[in-house]
């Protein structure tokens, strides 16, 4: 095997389209359903050539188009990867798989709150994907705790189920894009507020927020709160390795180089800009400086 793709989000499927066609034999890993967290976003406004879709229709047609190139082995968990002689060796839950280079694609993860009730309660009121979880809650009264473009996209595809919705951001003003933020008539803005505590027992029942300035307490009653508090990047797998990280994140060059030879990233494991084009131009990088790579290693003396 050429290469070994950890990830089948945009960056890990672009990654194999472009290490397909130059006639590299590869295997792309997903633990869960290829699309990642692209499949969490309602709408998808921004890729070029396409004015509007859901991300899980995006997700659909890359993966598609990656099938028709490359195997892409979905349920399916790379549990280590290490080194043998020259190769690499990834184990996974269905087998153990040789290859010359590996691509990182690994994405990030939902950021959690770490407050009283949110895991106690998490598929109970909790949630981190409104566009999985949405329908459940429709016509109630929810909260969504962020402030940047996710928790705005939020809250707005709730507004559209009927919710009323509460947007909840320990700041004083949102971090999210301007076209936004003027969407937001009829959400209720709850800004300087944190959240302390996912009131409960048998599901979700409230919130007790407090306000960071005064110390002021108070209690929001909703039946659903959706976290949207940013990302962490799954890059244990890449450290394990001897990958050298930066802030968590993996660190590459220019051409997703990592500072192991043959070893590449992609995507928002690299914290790069994250939006689904950049994530699928580190990817096309990625397979191209593998295929430069393989065909004549820069790693050998």
């Amino acid at each position: 095997m050429d290469l070994l793709i950890i990830g089948a989000g945009p960056a890990g499927l672009t990654a194999g389209i472009y290490a397909a066609r130059m006639g590299l034999e590869g295997v792309i890993f997903e633990k869960g359903v290829a699309g990642g967290l692209l499949r969490e976003a309602p709408w998808i406004e921004n890729y070029p050539g396409e004015k509007r879709m859901s991300g899980n229709e995006l997700a659909d047609k890359m993966r598609d188009q990656a099938k028709e190139l490359i195997e892409i082995r979905e349920g399916e968990e790379v549990l280590s990867v290490g080194r043998e002689g020259e190769d690499f060796i990834v184990k996974a839950s269905g087998g153990s798989y040789t290859g010359k280079g590996i691509i990182f694609a690994t994405g990030t993860q939902r950021r959690k709150l770490g407050v009283p009730g949110e895991l106690e309660l998490l598929g109970r009121g909790v949630s981190y994907c409104a566009v999985c979880d949405g329908p459940l809650f429709r016509n109630r009264r929810v909260a969504v705790v962020g402030g940047g473009n996710s928790a705005a996209m939020e809250a707005l595809h709730l507004r559209e189920m009927g919710c009323e919705v509460f947007l909840i951001h320990r700041r004083g003003e949102l971090r999210a894009e301007a076209h936004l933020r003027r969407r937001l008539e009829g959400v209720t803005l709850k800004l300087n507020r944190v959240v302390e505590e996912i009131l409960g027992k048998e599901s979700v029942r409230g919130l007790r927020l407090a306000d960071p300035r005064t110390g002021e307490k108070e209690e929001l009653q909703v039946e659903g709160v959706f976290i949207s508090v940013g990302e962490e990047p799954n890059s244990s797998l890449a450290a394990s390795l001897g990958v050298e990280l930066e802030g968590g994140y993996i660190k590459v060059d220019k051409w997703q180089r990592t500072n192991i030879p043959r070893v590449y990233a992609a995507g928002d494991v690299t914290g790069q800009v994250r939006q689904v084009v950049v994530a699928c131009s580190q990817g096309a990088v990625a397979a191209l400086s593998a295929f430069e790579d393989l065909r004549s290693p820069y790693w050998r003396k």
